[in-house]
């Protein structure tokens, strides 16, 4: 009787070891998945708003060059 019931007992926690398994396999997958569509909404957001900064930067030091050319006169 002991010797039937570790039996089910093992086979038991077999199928479910087996069943978590393929839900931790799914689990992971999904959490990949998940996590790779996030980074790349993120980079093209930070992507974005870098090249906006750059712009921004490149008319302020055009915009220092030329205050500076106007204001320096060669005598």
């Amino acid at each position: 009787m002991k010797t039937l019931m570790l039996l089910s007992i093992v086979a038991i926690m077999t199928a479910t070891m087996a069943k978590s398994e393929e839900t931790m396999d799914t689990k992971v997958k999904n959490y990949i998945a998940n996590e790779w569509s996030e980074i790349k909404e993120f980079q093209q957001a930070s992507w974005q708003a870098g090249k906006e900064q750059n712009a921004k930067n490149w008319a302020k030091i055009k915009n220092l060059f030329n205050k500076v050319k106007d204001n320096v006169t060669q005598d």
